[in-house]
């Protein structure tokens, strides 16, 4: 009886033992998940930090060819203004003198027109130049876009292993 007695407080303190050691573990496992999820938290935060940064500087980049473009523009509208007021300055010139320089003033229009058309043609292929690097520009926006994309889902999967992973820990 008293042998009994002994072997079921034996058992008493030996449970207690295992509870007392099996929620120390407990306590250290969810320590140690709640600081992989703190961790987790803080690369979601820099990553997401890192992703509105190089949006914002893209925008910029963005905002400066829209600015670039619109100078262009205006260079294109001032030098097509300039060339139609030479052009009338042309063609008063022509009437006045048309009696005395006939075929001069006809080589001079023949002159500016080519000019013209070369001056026309080369803004025509800046224009062209312009939007092909407009697209690429694009194209690149588009591939760094994808490109971060793909980091994120990387990250995410790696993150979901690490995950998958201390659950498995957790388990055993």
């Amino acid at each position: 009886m008293v042998f009994e007695r002994a072997k079921g407080l034996v058992r008493k303190v030996t449970l207690e033992l295992v509870y007392e050691v099996v929620d120390e573990r407990t306590k250290e496992i969810i320590s140690k998940i709640e600081e992989l999820e703190r961790k987790r938290e803080e690369d979601f935060k820099y990553l997401n930090q890192k992703i509105d940064n190089q949006t914002g500087q893209l925008r910029g980049e963005i905002g400066q060819l829209r600015n670039e473009i619109k100078r262009l523009d205006e260079k294109i509208d001032n030098q097509t203004a300039q060339l139609r007021q030479e052009m009338g300055q042309l063609r008063q010139e022509v009437k006045e003198e048309m009696t005395q320089l006939r075929q001069e003033v006809k080589e001079e229009i023949a002159q500016l027109r080519q000019e013209v058309k070369e001056e026309t043609g080369q803004l025509r292929q800046e224009i062209n130049q312009l939007r092909q690097e407009i697209a690429q520009l694009r194209q690149e926006v588009k591939e760094e876009t994808n490109q971060l994309r793909q980091d994120m889902t990387q990250i995410n999967h790696r993150i979901d292993t690490v995950i998958q992973m201390l659950s498995d820990l957790l388990r055993k």
